[in-house]
């Protein structure tokens, strides 16, 4: 069996004294590993790091074996990227989020968003809040969507500023000031605001609102905490302020 496709290297191990084992984000092929030859050599380690974006062409004999990657690299960013601890957080949150995925599932949506977040992650402006809205693409992508589409209690489009922290639905003002302090913020970017810049405050809410739901959908039933790097990108953005 053999295919090619485009990705985005999100990981690798070592594999014997000279291999690896890679983990690449492809966007027809899903989540794949495959084992590269030589891998470990000085040629090839900068060639094999998360965050590059490569061309593969996988080989098995079978398709259920782990097979074969020969890799081309088209663009090589991952060292800009971890030149600074912005980029460097929001890659590794990036690369955590998409190991969620199942194997050789197709999220070609998904690859997509990726590719577009990775190119604006050095951007103040724009990594933040791309940023939650992948980790709520990745929540829906695995069937655990939330409904902002109206409130919950009312069927109100209008004014939504809570979600319920167990229905995962949106709730108007009106509906949830009574229980304003067991709500979680749902900040306007969200929901349809266009402004330029958004307020810091507004980009906390979203990593609490995303953050919640992944530990209680994704990460905890894996028997796994939220990555290091969720709370790293968060604790960055509070000191910018």
């Amino acid at each position: 069996m053999e295919w090619h496709d485009d990705g985005i290297i999100i990981g690798a191990k070592k594999h014997g004294e000279t291999s690896l084992i890679l983990e690449v984000m492809t966007r027809t092929h899903g989540r794949h590993l495959g084992l590269v030859k030589g891998g470990r050599s000085k040629r090839m380690q900068p060639l094999l790091q998360p965050g590059n974006s490569v061309e593969v062409t996988w080989r098995a004999r079978l398709e259920e074996h782990l097979g074969f990657y020969a890799v081309e690299a088209t663009l090589l960013r991952a060292g800009d990227l971890m030149a600074s601890p912005a980029t460097l957080h929001g890659l590794n949150l990036m690369t955590a989020l998409l190991r969620l995925l199942a194997e050789r599932e197709q999220h070609e949506a998904l690859f997509d968003l990726a590719l577009g977040l990775i190119e604006h992650l050095g951007d103040p402006e724009i990594a933040p809040r791309a940023l939650v809205q992948f980790e709520l693409a990745v929540l829906a992508d695995c069937g655990f969507g939330i409904d902002l589409d109206e409130c919950a209690a009312t069927g109100s489009r209008e004014d939504l500023v809570y979600v319920s922290p167990k229905s995962a639905r949106a709730v108007s003002r009106t509906a949830g000031e009574p229980y304003r302090d067991r709500l979680l913020r749902l900040p306007g970017f969200l929901v349809g605001d266009r402004a330029n810049r958004v307020p810091p405050a507004d980009v906390r809410d979203g990593f609490a609102l995303a953050g919640h739901f992944l530990l209680r959908d994704l990460f905890a039933p894996r028997g796994l905490a939220l990555p290091d790097a969720h709370e790293a990108y968060v604790a960055m953005l509070v000191k910018r302020e």
